[in-house]
């Protein structure tokens, strides 16, 4: 039988409670890279992307991201654009939220209930957490296949106050 350390299960939840207000509130995308095992560096939404997080203290979050250089539709309405012009501004664009858990002191998971990408819809998505200043570096925890490799990407954001 194994036996846990109440006081070690406390400081764990008292560590986790630390990230999760600390994740609180809106972040703007600084950079978004990807890199391969041998070390090849990608920017999957180029070298300007543009984007915002936000997690609430009800326990939601909602992520919206886009490359910087993405061209405007050829017509003003949505409903109106062409199924390329909608393929090219889709392929340029990342959109989910739901609910989140901050799992350990390192890992965040997103519970994913919307997203432009449907086949993410009831699935998590884990990342690793970290802080720096007024910068938070959320991180795939695991290789992923990008753009044609298996990578792992790295997001960096800056609070927004």
């Amino acid at each position: 039988m194994t036996t846990t350390d109440p006081s070690a299960e406390h400081e764990e939840g008292v560590a986790r409670d630390v990230i999760r207000m600390k994740l609180f509130g809106a972040w703007q995308l600084v950079a978004y890279t990807a890199t391969s095992a041998d070390g090849a560096v990608i920017h999957p939404l180029g070298r300007s992307p543009y984007g915002l997080i936000l997690y609430t203290p009800e326990g939601y979050m909602s992520a919206q991201l886009g490359r910087g250089d993405r061209p405007l539709l050829g017509s003003a309405r949505l409903e109106d654009a062409s199924a390329d012009d909608l393929a090219r501004a889709a392929t340029g664009y990342v959109a989910y939220g739901g609910p989140f858990e901050v799992v350990d002191p390192h890992t965040v998971e997103h519970h994913l209930t919307t997203s432009l990408f449907p086949n993410w819809i009831g699935r998590k998505q884990v990342r690793s957490v970290e802080f720096a200043g007024s910068f938070l570096r959320l991180g795939v925890t695991t290789p992923t296949r990008l753009w044609g490799a298996e990578r792992t990407a790295e997001l960096t954001w800056n609070r927004l106050v």
